[in-house]
């Protein structure tokens, strides 16, 4: 299938300019040369301008509440593990309502593909500051400047074990798709952040702005089955911030782990009834 192919029809409603066009792009781009259809995906995002991103690509969609993305996902998975699943929203959507679920996905690593939309900012309620944004940033409810350090969500997940961390950045469409696409190859939890330009509420971290800052790791050696060094990398940030492959696990995935629990008590099965009426017989 062509990226044409699962473009939707429902008129979009970015500001213009808007990173998110960039990631729409690459994904719609990684979908075709992963040999997905549409419906052999799904995607479950939450409230805000990122979780509108599965409305404007062709696919099944679950939209629920703001920060519970990722439960809803889960679900979805463990009912039709079939399907490639991806949960997409933003940093204040992920990492503020969603980072208690969060911290629980990267912990279970059940195989799923976690797109973060992160432009520092909350877009879809006129310009809070978000989880990301970097101590001293104004804005209209923090006129005097942030005091809260930034979060890093990519060194979380590293020091979490997480299955696979990656960063793209939203004008670099090719190297995104590409991420993207080793995100859904990988067996387990998949966290792809994409660095994104909000042009309407976010003047400081532009797209010029993170132009000039952003190096590639495939061009240093870096090697993302080195946890320490995955760590360090993935607390860079300020004059270079690196994108791509920060960290890949071996560890196993929760289907994986769920398979050899089943198997391990698969002489087990004809006590089933026996066990049932153990059970009931609980509540009597």
């Amino acid at each position: 299938m062509a990226p044409r192919d699962f473009e939707s029809n429902d008129p979009i409603a970015w500001c213009p300019g808007c990173g998110n066009f960039g990631i729409r792009e690459a994904m719609k781009l990684a979908l075709s040369e992963i040999g997905l259809k549409p419906e052999q995906t799904c995607f479950v995002s939450g409230i805000g301008q990122a979780a509108k991103a599965p409305h404007y690509i062709r696919c099944n969609l679950f939209n629920g509440l703001h920060g519970r993305t990722l439960p809803v996902a889960t679900g979805v998975k463990l009912a039709n593990p079939e399907l490639v699943v991806f949960a997409e929203g933003g940093d204040g959507d992920g990492y503020a309502e969603g980072g208690n679920h969060f911290l629980h996905a990267l912990r279970r690593n059940l195989d799923m593909t976690y797109l973060v939309h992160d432009n520092q900012i909350y877009g879809l309620t006129k310009g809070q500051t978000s989880p990301t944004s970097e101590a001293g940033m104004r804005t209209r409810t923090t006129p005097c400047g942030a005091i809260e350090p930034a979060y890093r969500p990519l060194a979380l997940a590293v020091m979490m074990d997480a299955g696979f961390v990656a960063r793209g950045f939203c004008a670099r469409s090719r190297q995104l798709a590409d991420l993207i696409k080793q995100a859904v190859e990988h067996r387990g939890f998949s966290l792809v952040e994409i660095l994104q330009n909000c042009v309407s509420f976010n003047h400081v971290n532009t797209a010029k702005w993170y132009s000039h800052r952003v190096y590639d790791l495939a061009e240093e050696n870096h090697d993302p089955a080195d946890r320490d060094k995955a760590y360090g990398r993935a607390l860079e940030w300020g004059d270079r911030i690196p994108l791509g492959v920060i960290y890949r696990s071996g560890r196993k995935s929760y289907d994986q782990l769920a398979g050899d629990m089943t198997e391990s008590r698969s002489g087990d099965s004809d006590r089933v009834p026996e066990l049932l009426d153990k059970l009931l017989a609980g509540f009597r």
